[in-house]
């Protein structure tokens, strides 16, 4: 699956619908520059919209993620339900990564919280202390934010 070979063909067949831009991202509920990502290859749809997105450019999910029509010759023999299927399922696991990232920098946040009570009583061991009781929250902060994010596409899904 070759992101730039997708975009360009989804740039002409958005063309041949004579459709701009802004109107396929009106039917399909995204921004334009949505669609432009999609056509110059920066990212993919999101599974969510791609069965819409096809009924719209009157292609199937196999032709789109080829980024080629379907001809005779061909000897590809795709379900789209199953390959709709397999890209929720991979956001889906890349969403849960993204949460994991998170749990794990909130629980070296913690370790650095937990040193951090047990360093102290000279300059120098209270500096390291300080630094380490800033890392933790940093890292926590960081850590919620990351977790949040995958959680909530979860929830989108």
């Amino acid at each position: 699956m070759d992101q730039i070979m997708m975009g360009t063909f989804l740039a002409k067949k958005r063309k041949e619908k004579n459709m701009t831009q802004a109107a396929l991202a009106e039917r399909l509920g995204v921004t334009n520059k949505t669609i432009s990502k999609w056509e110059t290859g920066k990212c993919m749809p999101d599974y969510s919209v791609i069965e819409l997105l096809c009924k719209e450019l009157e292609i199937t999910v196999a032709e789109l993620l080829d980024g080629e029509e379907k001809t005779d010759k061909s000897v590809r023999v795709y379900d789209d339900t199953q390959i709709l299927e397999l890209l929720k399922r991979t956001q889906n696991l890349e969403n849960q990564r993204t949460s994991l990232y998170g749990m794990i920098l909130i629980i070296i946040g913690l370790a650095f919280l937990a040193i951090h009570f047990n360093i102290g009583g000279s300059n120098i061991r209270d500096f390291v202390s300080g630094v380490l009781l800033g890392l933790s929250i940093f890292e926590m902060l960081v850590g919620l934010y990351i977790l949040s994010r995958g959680l909530g596409r979860q929830k989108k899904y």
